[in-house]
């Protein structure tokens, strides 16, 4: 296994290879990125819909089918920000998606191979710049492109991200080295990787430590949470969403699942290595459906390091005491990024007040009750210590 196969580096792992800022669209775009870049004015008059309406109606299925990838997830940035707003803009949520958005935005997801609304990779992995370009993938170095109201609590919720996706990035090379050691029957290359592995952990744990630095949890679930939303198991669109003009619906209402950090690749990826097994509940269900979210690329190489992983079961049969400290050091570095995650849940979301429709503290974004099934996730990590 390489990155390069995935579309990925160890530089920046599920980040994309392009910065947003460098990615030019066609002209025909001009009026849709205008109304995204002014997209926290717009919401703030409190007639967002009135505004959107006005959009040109683009048809972009042959577009999206031809133009290179880099510009297709661009215009999934904007368009994908555009449809959120219109849908949880306003106090009370619409039946439908007008043709001049739901058109666009299901023939760039098709192109894609994701759900047509604000998936994690237009929120985090393809939202992103550097301010110096020669420096880091850092929290001092990175700023957010697209958002909706703005402000410094959005901006940190996503960067944080940022950072964390880029601290990960040689986790997933050392993923693919690990897997060919295994192969190989190195016990003592293995136990090397893996006790690199747990130092870019440290890394990556410590970024998601600053989460509460500059975003506090009551301007989160007040003015961050409530556009990432999807209308999937939400009392908002008990009948889902209609995509007016989209022949393939049917005018029938479509369930799709919200942004939410769930759709990260990270943890799965390490799953995968590690042999991590989840029993079946609500929130497993939940994610394995959120697979379908991720790009296509990243999808697969989750599912060919679940394939091609043999890791556990080598440390288990090799006896060799350093090799399985190593081994167990890592699984408890994603337990202990899953307990961040818990902790973050609970301030974040369940202890704040309830906020009306859409923003309920017992369902995550995604659309799923979390809470305790977050803790079970984490223990069943720790169950594969050996």
């Amino acid at each position: 296994m390489k990155l390069s196969d995935y579309d990925m580096s160890a530089s920046r792992g599920f980040l994309s290879h392009f910065q947003i800022v460098d990615i030019d669209l066609p002209d025909i775009f001009v009026p849709v990125v205008e109304a995204a870049e002014n997209l926290s004015g717009l919401m703030t008059t409190g007639r967002i819909r009135h505004w959107l309406d006005r959009l040109p109606a683009l048809d972009l299925t042959e577009w999206a089918a031809n133009a290179p990838e880099e510009q297709v997830r661009v215009a999934m940035v904007r368009y994908s920000f555009l449809v959120q707003a219109y849908v949880w803009g306003e106090s009370d949520a619409p039946t439908a998606l007008p043709a001049n958005l739901a058109r666009p935005i299901v023939a760039l997801a098709d192109r894609l191979d994701q759900a047509p609304l604000l998936p994690y990779s237009g929120y985090v992995l393809d939202n992103w710049a550097q301010l110096d370009s020669s420096g880091p993938i850092a929290l001092d170095n990175v700023y957010m492109v697209q958002n909706f109201y703005g402000g410094a609590d959005e901006n940190w919720f996503v960067l944080i991200h940022v950072a964390i996706e880029a601290a990960a990035a040689p986790l997933l090379d050392l993923a693919c080295h690990l897997v060919e050691a295994v192969k190989a029957e190195d016990t003592a290359r293995t136990t090397a990787l893996l006790e690199d592995m747990e130092g870019h952990w440290d890394k990556v744990n410590a970024i998601f430590d600053r989460m509460p630095d500059r975003c506090d949890p009551y301007i989160y679930y007040q003015r961050v949470r409530p556009y990432i939303h999807g209308w999937a198991n939400n009392p908002a669109l008990p009948d889902g969403l209609i995509y007016e003009g989209v022949e393939k619906y049917a005018g029938k209402g479509q369930s799709f699942r919200g942004q939410t950090g769930s759709q990260s690749s990270i943890v799965p990826s390490m799953d995968a290595l590690f042999q991590v097994q989840h029993g079946h509940d609500p929130l497993r269900n939940f994610l394995d459906e959120l697979h379908a979210y991720r790009p296509a690329q990243h999808r697969r190489f989750i599912e060919d390091l679940r394939e091609q992983s043999k890791l556990r079961e080598f440390a288990i049969a090799s006896g060799d005491p350093a090799l399985r400290a190593a081994f167990n050091a890592s699984v408890e570095q994603v337990a202990r990024f899953r307990t961040r995650h818990l902790e973050y849940a609970a301030s974040y979301i369940n202890k704040q007040a309830s906020n009306g429709k859409g923003n309920d503290t017992e369902v995550g974004t995604g659309g799923t009750p979390f809470m305790k099934y977050l803790k079970k996730h984490r223990d069943e990590n720790r169950a594969q210590l050996i």
